[in-house]
C-alpha cells in the first residue's frame, strides 16, 4: 500500500512539473514572436498611440469616441465645446494637445457642407499653422475656399486660460458688458488670435494669392489674381486705404 501511494505522489509530481513547463514554454513562445504583428484589415473606432510611460501621444477616432470635453486626456480636460467630428489629435512631450486634423461633410435639405482642417499649435495654445478648406452649397449657391494661415497668439493663451475666459463670456447676455470683458482678456494677452499670412484661394470671384497682415491683423499687402484673372499688388495703410498697387493705371 505504502509503495504504491509513493508511486502514485511521484506520478503526481511529475506530472505537476511537466505541466508547468508545458505552460512557460507555450508562454514564452506566444509573447516573444520576433518581428512586428501584420494584419489585414482592421476594422476599429478609436486608436490612442502612447509611450512605454503610458503618456497619449496620439488619438485616432470616428466620430462617436472623438474627446471633446467628456475625456480627460493626460490627466488634462480637453476642449468641452468642441464639435465632434472624425480625425486625429496630436499630443507633445508633455501630454498637452498641439494640433490635429478633423473633416466632415454631408447633404442638407437645401445643399451640403464639408471642410478639413490640419492645424499646429503654439505651445499649450491654439493654432499658429492651419490648412483649412471649406465647401458649402445652400440654395442652389455654391462656395468653396481653400487656405494656409500662419497666426500670432497672446502670450498669455494657454488652452486652460483660454478656456475659463469663455466660460465667463459665455454667461454674458448684455453685448455691451461682452464686448468689454473680452477687451479685459484681450488686453491681459489671453484671448485674440492674430492672422499675420496667408495663402489662398478665397473662391470664385474672389482674389486668389498671398496676403500679409500686420501686428494688429489688419491687411497690409497682396499679391494675386483679381477677379477679372489680372495679376495684381497692392498695398494698404492700417485704415484700409489703398496706398500703392502694381500695374499702375494708365
Amino acid at each position: 500500500m505504502m509503495k504504491n501511494t509513493k508511486k502514485e505522489l511521484v506520478f503526481l509530481r511529475t506530472f505537476a512539473m511537466t505541466t508547468a513547463l508545458g505552460i512557460l514554454t507555450f508562454a514564452s513562445v506566444a509573447f516573444k514572436q520576433s518581428g512586428n504583428q501584420k494584419f489585414g484589415t482592421i476594422d476599429v473606432e478609436r486608436i490612442n498611440i502612447v509611450e512605454k510611460d503610458g503618456t497619449t501621444k496620439m488619438v485616432i477616432t470616428n466620430v462617436a469616441e472623438f474627446p471633446n470635453g467628456q475625456d480627460s486626456i493626460n490627466n488634462r480636460e480637453v476642449n468641452i465645446k468642441r464639435k465632434k467630428r472624425a480625425g486625429m489629435l496630436f499630443f507633445n512631450e508633455d501630454g498637452i494637445e498641439c494640433g490635429g486634423l478633423i473633416y466632415d461633410g454631408k447633404k442638407k435639405e437645401n445643399g451640403h457642407s464639408s471642410g478639413l482642417s490640419l492645424t499646429f499649435d503654439k505651445y499649450d495654445g491654439d493654432q499658429a499653422m492651419q490648412l483649412l478648406h471649406t465647401d458649402t452649397k445652400r440654395n442652389g449657391e455654391q462656395s468653396s475656399r481653400s487656405s494656409l494661415s500662419f497666426n500670432d497668439l497672446p502670450e498669455n493663451a494657454t488652452q486652460s486660460n483660454v478656456a475659463r475666459a469663455w466660460e465667463e463670456l459665455d454667461a454674458i447676455k448684455d453685448k455691451k458688458i461682452w464686448k468689454e470683458t473680452y477687451n479685459k482678456y484681450a488686453q491681459k494677452g489671453i484671448l485674440g488670435i492674430t492672422k499675420r499670412l496667408e495663402l489662398g484661394n478665397l473662391g470664385k470671384g474672389r482674389p486668389n494669392g498671398l496676403f500679409l497682415y500686420d501686428d494688429d491683423g489688419n491687411m497690409r499687402a497682396m499679391f494675386c489674381i483679381d477677379s477679372g484673372n489680372k495679376v495684381r499688388l497692392e498695398m494698404y495703410d492700417p485704415e484700409g486705404n489703398k496706398v500703392s498697387s502694381w500695374p499702375t493705371n494708365k
